[in-house]
């Protein structure tokens, strides 16, 4: 059985390490090695995520089977100061997906934003990311397409898909 908790590790070693697993997965046929390096610096180093959970207002939560960290997701509520709840991430160890532990923290995560009177989820996917067609078959559709300048020369070039909750 699965488990949704709050991540309450202000090392984030259980996201960390989902992290350094699955990005290699799922980013390795996309991006460069060195890209691949340069995010996993900027957004998992123990002081991003604690600036993301800290000052960003970001929710970390954690999917536990038999009390084995096996996904994670984060969240911000209000985002860009609308009445939207913006996923920011969310990643299943590649041994556990297909298991419906992704639709379980998304679930988890419109009932939080439902409790906060938010009216709808949107989240950012790559482009060429193959979780673009499980995002679509549990209800989000792609609003509008952005590339973001993160440093060092390279973007992110990402669908931004929307869920009505």
């Amino acid at each position: 059985m699965i488990v949704i908790e709050r991540n309450r590790d202000d090392h984030f070693e259980a996201v960390r390490a989902i992290a350094k697993e699955v990005w290699p997965v799922a980013y390795g046929a996309i991006l460069s090695q060195a890209q691949l390096d340069y995010m996993m610096e900027m957004m998992y180093s123990v002081s991003s995520l604690q600036l993301q959970s800290g000052a960003k207002k970001n929710y970390f939560i954690l999917a536990k089977e038999n009390e084995n960290v096996v996904g994670f997701a984060s969240y911000e509520f209000n985002y860009g100061k609308k009445p939207k709840t913006k996923i920011h991430k969310i990643y299943i160890l590649t041994s556990q997906q297909g298991k419906g532990i992704g639709n379980q923290l998304i679930d988890y995560i419109a009932n939080e934003a439902k409790n906060r009177h938010q009216k709808g989820l949107v989240l950012n996917v790559n482009k060429k990311n193959i979780a673009t067609r499980f995002y679509e078959r549990i209800g989000f559709s792609v609003s509008f397409e952005e590339v973001i300048d993160i440093g060092n020369g390279y973007v992110m070039d990402d669908f931004v898909m929307e869920r009505p909750i």
